[in-house]
């Protein structure tokens, strides 16, 4: 009698443990986008990055530094509940939107400070750009664009505090002008091939938009080390007056820190240029300027992330920086 042949049962793969935490993929910092069409685009965000661990019965907020940071990003961790999944781990960066639709860091930071604000934490969205582990699935040895793929019907299509960062469909080059010329932070580039690996990687690229102008000088605060330059203190001008844009502390070397001073040194003003009540502070008659990079402008109109590229005498040929 022949045998009956019985076809072999291939067993189902067994879940893999949920990973209390991964070390988030940090991109590499270059200074224009790459080409190709292995690489997606997204906007850079400018926030706090978070992993999403949904779990049996709990949902964490977990920072970049691995700090547990749940009970700060509330409405994200109830939505998160409600995504219909039994675990899950989502990348995403935390933002507050200005009333341009930018993110902008500083009006996170006093979202979810301890001090009164006219911004809360209602206003906080995690925008979703990875999926990492998916009931029982370890996802990150997967290429981009197939996590991608299953994050997308996930969180695509949401508006509360929970949505899908979109890929820009464009050229690299002239998407990063476009976002320059809204005042974002800048681009994400990633390869959509490559798996996710924990730490700096080459397939994960962020290309930065710096902004350059002149601003009068109208004093500095002392560094601790003497004789030098803590922080240049800066103006822009409006109407015929100056107004105060913020402190540099950074650009320059221990030669020209110590220069600087001396030539303020040399000028102190009999009053300051601007109103401005800060301790330690020493004002210099404005007449020298600042080349100084920086980032963009905070809601309060200081700048933000400002580096020191140049000084130079004030004069007709120096055009200052001038609010309309």
């Amino acid at each position: 009698m022949a045998k009956t042949l019985r076809k072999k049962r291939v067993p189902a793969a067994l879940p893999e443990p949920i990973p209390r935490r991964v070390d988030p993929c940090v991109a590499t910092l270059v200074d224009k986008p790459p080409k190709g069409p292995e690489w997606a685009f997204e906007v850079k965000w400018d926030g706090y990055r978070l992993a999403v661990h949904v779990e049996q019965g709990e949902v964490r907020a977990i920072t970049r530094g691995g700090y547990d940071w749940t009970k700060k990003f509330g409405l994200i961790v109830a939505e998160a509940r409600e995504l219909g999944h039994a675990s899950m781990i989502i990348d995403g960066e935390a933002v507050v939107l200005d009333n341009q639709g930018r993110s902008d860091f500083g009006l996170l930071q006093r979202a979810v400070g301890k001090k009164p604000s006219l911004h809360d934490a209602a206003e906080i969205i995690f925008f979703a750009f990875d999926l990492l582990y998916l009931d029982g699935q370890d996802l990150r040895m997967m290429p981009l664009a197939e996590r991608r793929q299953l994050l997308e019907p996930i969180v695509s299509g949401r508006t509360g505090a929970i949505r899908f960062s979109e890929e820009v469909h464009a050229d690299g080059a002239e998407f990063f002008q476009v976002a320059c010329e809204m005042g974002l932070e800048g681009i994400i580039a990633k390869r959509r091939d490559k798996p996710y690996r924990s730490g700096r990687r080459p397939e994960w690229l962020k290309i930065k938009c710096v902004r350059r102008d002149i601003f009068v000088i109208v004093g500095y605060e002392p560094s601790t080390v003497p004789g030098a330059i803590g922080r240049l203190l800066l103006a822009a001008k409006k109407g015929e007056a100056l107004v105060y844009v913020g402190g540099c502390g950074t650009g320059w070397t221990n030669k020209e820190s110590s220069d600087l001073r001396r030539l303020l040194d040399a000028i102190p003003a009999a009053k300051p240029a601007v109103t401005l009540k800060r301790k330690g502070a020493v004002f210099a008659e404005p007449m020298f300027v600042a080349d100084v990079e920086f980032r963009a402008w905070t809601e309060e109109r200081k700048l933000r992330h400002p580096s020191f590229k140049g000084v130079a005498k004030r004069g007709q040929k120096t055009k200052v920086y001038e609010f309309v």
